[in-house]
């Protein structure tokens, strides 16, 4: 990467370029506004302040980057236990663990190769040429080559390639979503801003790097360029903010430490009280090593991974691209989702939602509208349809064109009978925009604009019977009504000219107007975005907006979604920057409605609310909403209309762009944690209960029951297949009617670390149970009877734990079919080390008598019924009172 020059500034700090006038911008960049830079000027500024590009940050190369997932604890005791394992000479349960490993550390390699694409993203959003003027003339050059002080040219469709002063414009309007929230273009002007600490939205004298330019032109002057930039910024926090980790790692990170320690303790403990019993050290030893071996569940991580690459493959088929796969366990987790509002909860195009009209507000348009009000609508409008039928122009004027055409107005047939004759264009200052038309034979006029401009320039008001009086405060009442709504309120009038003006301007067409009505648009809310709402609150999830966008359309929009009632509070940014972070704290688990705010501030709110013990997931779609989707415990980027920026940044990608699929993946979520808890019972219990059979047997005058190799083989066939087997389990009843679990839960919570405890003792003792009963009865297969029972009672197990609290014979044995077969092809390897000669010495076995092999069967069932009675008490909540409770009757939809 080539290292940016360092910046030598001509001025000492530079000034709050929106306050300053035209001509004192190019007096402080020292620059000619009718010529421009000379060429050797340029030259030295491009050596000055460095290239105009978005540096790339310092990135680990591969080589690192694949080493740096060896790091991880939890891998760390699993090449150990490789090692232990290769000692004691097993050589399948080396290869098994090895191949763990590296799997982990090539899917993780992966995953962060493609998070360092993040801020290259942000690169690929600069323009790639730029017109200028220098010395005089107009030159094209490479984007990057601009400096401060170069004069832009700007026209529709142009991506802004450095961050401007605008000196001159003609009806400019930039969309700047990708980096303000905004949903509709903004009208730019060259008028003096007066606010020092107005937010980027406001500043209309201004145009900022990677936005577009979408109608008209206008000249800027280069104020900032590359790192310098509002984009530039944006960049450094992206580069600065730290990935989260997920509620999984943190668990498993915290889980494989303790085991760890455990394990190794019990080892020791086991070895030494061997020796003291007089066992061979060898003997104890190799017995010692296996037991480790066998205790640290090492196909966790490969389950684990598994689990969420199932769970990923299936939410892809639902529209929703995992990037991450930690992720997905990870919306199990969410308590607070943080939605941008444009495009994410709404449609991301304006539609006219209400009308005045006949002194009545009324929803909707219908076909009995007056036909001059229609009319208007249809021919005062630059958006026409492309060849392949798409509208092109203004979002507002596309939605006008559109309501007009819905009731048989379609602009481009009328404008056949009604040719535009001439218009006087829309400006900032008058806010209106008039069209001359002939129709009929007659001279008509259509203006539309903002009310109180129309209504200044009104005499009459509209009706079937002819004009009437005009009510106006009725009518700005009606507007003040439907902008509280959060609408974006125009009006329209028109006139008949008894002839054609000389001139076109605002004194002869603009005057003695006859009012026909108003309209309100809005960026409406996605039809599934209000169910998906509730149901994050029937999930105990809290849903926020957060947007760009005015306070008034941000409440409307928040409202109709369910996400507020109506009388809630909207924090401003202006409001945000004013709050200390421990005044914001305490607030902000009750703010809903954030309105105005810059990039910095919506990592601030992730960040409060992840300093109040929250787990958020952050969706956005612009270049604003990439830090704080990458500070969020999950962020979540818009397929469709999303930047690559958002994606990249991005936990999780919606390929439909819908709200409503964050719901599914919820689900899916809280069912692969679910899982994966599921799997950490049933190998924990079963090492539990290994540990248990070998540390009590001394203690209760028995011999070491079970050798290394018969540890290893349960170890092998037990935890694999059924373990894997459980990453299909079904979703429990009722799982979108709890609550999210605790982000601070330990993994162990609901009762599941006593399961682990006393169903471990329990299989252990009904194990040497058999082996007291063998040497009663003088039986000489004593050895074969505990590792068969041991072996067999962990599939009972793993079938009655498919369910905290529903039972196996309600939910039907083939419910899970991968699950039964893994038990079945357990039984059968279990019975052929029984029973195939060729087995018995390399196992060291004995083949059982049918009534030692029936009592071997009837002991290891033992478990599985307990385990149905447990669960049978939770349900009648005698136990573990404070899980979760599910609703008792269907599955949730």
């Amino acid at each position: 990467m080539t290292k940016r020059p360092k910046i030598q500034k001509p001025q000492p700090s530079a000034p709050p370029w929106h306050l300053l006038e035209p001509w004192q911008t190019t007096a402080w960049l020292k620059v000619d506004p009718e010529k421009g830079l000379n060429h050797q000027e340029a030259k030295e500024r491009l050596e000055t302040y460095g290239p105009n590009a978005i540096q790339e940050q310092s990135r680990r190369g591969p080589i690192r980057m694949f080493l740096g997932q060896f790091a991880d604890f939890m891998i760390i005791v699993l090449i150990l236990a490789c090692i232990v394992s290769g000692l004691v000479g097993d050589v399948t349960d080396t290869i098994v663990i090895l191949v763990i490993i590296v799997l982990n550390a090539i899917i993780g390699f992966i995953q962060e190769y493609r998070a360092e694409k993040a801020v290259a993203a942000l690169k690929r959003l600069s323009s790639p040429t730029a017109q200028v003027l220098r010395e005089g003339k107009t030159h094209t050059i490479a984007a990057h080559e601009l400096v401060p002080g170069d004069l832009v040219m700007l026209e529709a469709g142009n991506v802004v390639p450095a961050d401007l002063k605008l000196l001159d414009v003609a009806r400019l309007k930039v969309e700047e979503a990708a980096l303000t929230g905004e949903s509709l273009p903004v009208e730019k002007s060259g008028a003096l801003i007066r606010e020092l600490d107005s937010p980027l939205g406001d500043r209309l004298n201004m145009a900022y790097k990677g936005t577009v330019a979408t109608y008209g032109r206008g000249v800027g002057i280069v104020i900032a360029t590359g790192m310098d930039t509002e984009l530039g910024k944006i960049a450094e926090l992206l580069r600065q903010e730290k990935e989260t980790k997920t509620p999984l790692q943190q668990r498993l990170a915290s889980f494989g430490v303790r085991l760890a320690l455990l394990v190794l303790a019990v080892c020791a403990i086991i070895f030494v009280v061997g020796l003291l019993r007089g066992e061979p050290p060898v003997l104890m030893f190799l017995t010692a090593v296996s037991l480790a071996v066998a205790a640290i569940p090492e196909a966790l991580p490969a389950v684990a991974t598994v689990t969420l690459a199932i769970g990923a493959r299936n939410l892809v088929a639902k529209n929703a691209l995992i990037r991450r796969l930690p992720a997905v366990e990870t919306l199990g987790s969410v308590t607070f989702i943080c939605s941008d509002k444009t495009g994410t909860l709404t449609q991301n195009r304006m539609h006219a939602e209400a009308f005045y009209v006949e002194e009545s507000l009324r929803e909707g348009i219908a076909d009995d509208f007056p036909a001059p009000l229609l009319r208007a609508l249809a021919l005062n409008n630059d958006a026409r349809r492309s060849h392949d039928g798409q509208l092109l122009g203004d979002p507002t004027e596309i939605a006008l064109y559109e309501v007009a055409e819905s009731v048989g107005y379609v602009g481009s047939e009328l404008i056949k009978d009604a040719p535009r004759l001439d218009e006087i264009p829309f400006d900032s200052e008058r806010k209106l925009m008039t069209t001359l038309h002939q129709e009929n034979g007659e001279l008509v006029a259509y203006t539309k604009g903002a009310p109180e401009n129309v209504l200044h320039r009104c005499v009459k008001l509209w009706s079937g019977d002819g004009p009437q009086p005009l009510p106006k405060e009725a009518i700005l009442a009606a507007a003040d009504q439907m902008a509280a709504d959060g609408l974006r309120v125009l009006a329209l009038a028109y006139r008949q000219l008894p002839e054609r003006p000389q001139t076109l301007d605002t004194d002869s067409i603009e005057t003695e107007l006859i009012f026909l009505g108003l309209v309100g648009l809005m960026d409406p809310p996605r039809p599934e975005a209000k169910e998906a709402v509730a149901l994050c609150k029937t999930a105990g999830i809290t849903p926020v907006m957060i947007t760009g966008d005015h306070p008034a359309t941000a409440r409307a929009i928040a409202i109709r979604l369910g996400i507020v009632d109506d009388g809630c509070k909207v924090l401003t940014g202006s409001q945000l920057a004013g709050m200390s972070l421990e005044e914001f704290e305490k607030e902000v688990e009750d703010v809903r409605v954030y309105a105005r705010v810059a990039p910095e501030q919506k990592i601030k709110i992730v960040k409060a609310l992840q300093d109040r013990g929250e787990f958020i997931a952050m969706t956005g779609d612009g270049v604003n909403d990439a830090p704080a989707l990458r500070a969020a415990n999950i962020g979540i980027a818009m397929g469709k209309i999303g930047t690559d920026v958002a994606r990249e940044a991005s936990h999780m990608v919606l390929l439909d762009d819908n709200f409503a699929t964050i719901v599914t993946a919820v689900r899916e979520g809280r069912r692969i944690f679910d899982n994966i808890r599921k799997f950490i019972k049933y190998a924990m219990t079963c090492n539990s209960a290994e540990i248990w059979t070998l540390f009590l047997a001394p203690f209760l005058g028995l011999p070491i029951p079970l050798l290394p190799i018969h540890i290893l083989w349960i170890n092998l066939v037990t935890d694999g297949l059924p373990g894997l087997a459980l990453a299909v389990e079904p979703e429990e009843r009722g799982i979108m009617q709890r609550p999210p679990r605790a982000p601070q839960e330990s993994i162990f919570a609901q009762g599941m670390w006593q399961h682990i405890l006393w169903i471990g003792l329990l299989m252990g003792g009904v194990s040497l149970f058999s082996q007291g009963w063998a040497y009663v009865t003088g039986s000489a297969h004593w050895q074969s009877m505990v590792f068969t029972v041991l072996a067999l009672s962990q599939m009972g197990h793993v079938l009655a734990i498919r369910s905290e609290r529903e039972s196996l014979f309600s939910q039907g044995l083939f419910s899970n079919k991968p699950l039964l077969g893994s038990v079945l092809l357990t039984f059968g390897l279990q019975m052929a080390v029984l029973y195939v000669p060729v087995l018995q010495p390399i196992f060291k076995t004995d083949a059982l008598s049918l009534d030692e092999l029936l009592l071997c069967l009837a002991l290891s069932s033992v478990v599985f019924f307990v385990v149905e009675i447990e669960k049978w008490m939770r349900r009648r909540g005698w136990i573990y009172r404070n899980g979760p409770r599910p609703a008792e009757s269907g599955r949730s939809t």
